[in-house]
């Protein structure tokens, strides 16, 4: 089963169950996904890597969103946002630890044979590509300059 069938499916599951917080994530979900399958060039398809990527955005833009309500002092906007994080991270692969990213991080940087910060670049295309989904890119960025340095 896909994850857009899946979306799917729990969307009838939070409809049985009356849940508004979930059902209204799950459609919006949903909705991004649609938007992605009709896209010009994407025959009406949509694998599921990127639905991951989509999900990986939507939880990324819903935690700063919180933020900028929490700074604003609108805390129950705040708490509503996170709801429907939680909900898409549901979705997720568990994250990387930062010793795990660093582990991932050490074996790229022995494999590419860099020893500067010059050879940044190179380190970091491969780790975003082998972490895509399971690291943030900032956390991989911030671990490559302290092994590099």
């Amino acid at each position: 089963m896909t994850l857009y069938d899946q979306i799917s499916e729990d969307i009838k599951a939070a409809m049985k169950a009356r849940d508004k917080v979930r059902l209204m994530t799950l459609r919006n979900i949903k909705k991004v996904f649609l938007e992605a399958k009709t896209a010009p060039g994407a025959n009406d398809t949509l694998e599921d890597s990127a639905a991951m990527k989509i999900l990986q955005k939507l939880a990324k833009q819903g935690k700063e969103t919180a933020a900028t309500y929490t700074q604003a002092g609108r805390q129950d906007l705040a708490d509503e946002e996170l709801a429907q994080v939680q909900v898409i991270e549901e979705y997720l692969p568990k994250p990387f630890s930062e010793e795990e990213i660093e582990k991932a991080v050490k074996d790229i940087i022995a494999q590419t044979g860099a020893s500067s910060m010059k050879e940044m670049g190179k380190v970091m295309g491969i780790a975003s590509k082998q972490l895509a989904g399971k690291a943030d890119g900032g956390t991989i960025s911030k671990i490559v300059k302290k092994l590099l340095a």
